[in-house]
């Protein structure tokens, strides 16, 4: 790492999203540094640290820090069914993930505290000459604590190179839903954009507030070496959405007995669900030919999965989203 980016990622956080790719076997190749701008520049490092706890009345946003050009206003109070919900929209000012860019995120929500996160549109990955873009999240839900955080999908364009990592520290005793999908690039832009991605990598992993390794979960896609639309991977879907609950073993019964496992090729949607190693959740996975039907599952299972932990419903989703 050079001098200018070692004063940058100046948090471990974001140390680790600046070294992300590194080390990474499937981004050996893609380790020229851009022509425009040094990976890891000012401007290219953005950074984002939410914290959660409760109030007197309702939790609160109590924490915020925040580097250009990741941007976070303020906490909204919009759902009416947890009034106590604070509600919070990170925003990119840069419109999209640029090669070099480097994403780091610390999302703390501590005891008894609750919180919805989401972004305020999907996040795209540009064309690439040179380098990737990382993003690395570090996440954290104490005791009772309870997190929504339901980005939007993400739209790899062609040639890009994406990985992220996803680190989850949880209570036995709290509960968290973290969504990822993943479209297959703008199919409607370009012929070579459907699955023109050179690289999408994620890896998820969890484990419990005191260490206790509760699940890891990392696939690595590469369409120009291996094909996603083959039978027993992606066949006729090109929209993939991966959905997580952690949350205390007493709710996976309830829910479980409430999901259906779907392969209708006539409506282009399928999905399932099974529960995760140790005690830990559930995983729901959902395949669709566009994303909003694919986050028509995701809302179909986040609804459930409330229900049986908050005992309330979803309100009706807005119009624009």
């Amino acid at each position: 790492m050079t001098k200018l980016r070692a004063e940058i990622a100046n948090t471990p956080t974001r140390l680790k999203a600046h070294k992300l790719g590194d080390d990474a076997p499937e981004l050996a190749n893609y380790q020229d540094e851009p022509k425009q701008m040094q990976s890891g520049a000012i401007g290219k490092s953005g950074y984002l640290k939410l914290r959660f706890a409760s109030g007197e009345y309702r939790s609160e946003l109590v924490e915020m820090e925040r580097r250009v050009p990741s941007l976070v206003q303020k906490a909204l109070y919009w759902d009416e069914f947890m009034p106590q919900l604070p509600c919070v929209t990170m925003i990119s000012t840069s419109g999209s993930l640029l090669q070099g860019d480097r994403q780091a995120l610390d999302l703390i929500v501590e005891k008894g505290a609750c919180a919805h996160v989401t972004t305020q549109s999907a996040t795209k990955v540009h064309m690439m000459e040179a380098n990737y873009a990382t993003q690395f999240q570090n996440i954290i839900v104490e005791e009772n604590g309870y997190l929504e955080y339901l980005p939007d999908p993400i739209i790899p364009h062609r040639n890009s190179r994406f990985i992220t990592d996803t680190h989850i520290t949880i209570h036995p005793s709290a509960t968290m839903i973290y969504s990822e999908i993943l479209m297959s690039g703008r199919k409607y832009h370009h012929l070579d954009e459907q699955f023109g991605f050179d690289i999408f990598s994620s890896l998820i992993r969890a484990e419990s507030s005191s260490n206790k390794a509760l699940f890891v979960e990392k696939y690595i896609l590469e369409p120009k070496k291996n094909q996603l639309n083959l039978a027993a991977v992606m066949g006729a879907f090109d929209t993939f959405g991966n959905v997580i609950l952690l949350t205390p073993k007493k709710y996976h019964s309830p829910i479980l007995e409430r999901l259906d496992a779907i392969y209708d090729l006539t409506n282009d949607i399928a999905f399932g669900a099974t529960q995760l190693p140790n005690d830990a959740g559930i995983i729901f996975k959902v395949l669709g030919i566009n994303s909003p039907k694919v986050k028509d599952a995701v809302r179909y299972f986040w609804q459930i999965a409330r229900e049986e932990i908050k005992g309330v419903s979803l309100q009706k989703p807005f119009l624009w989203r």
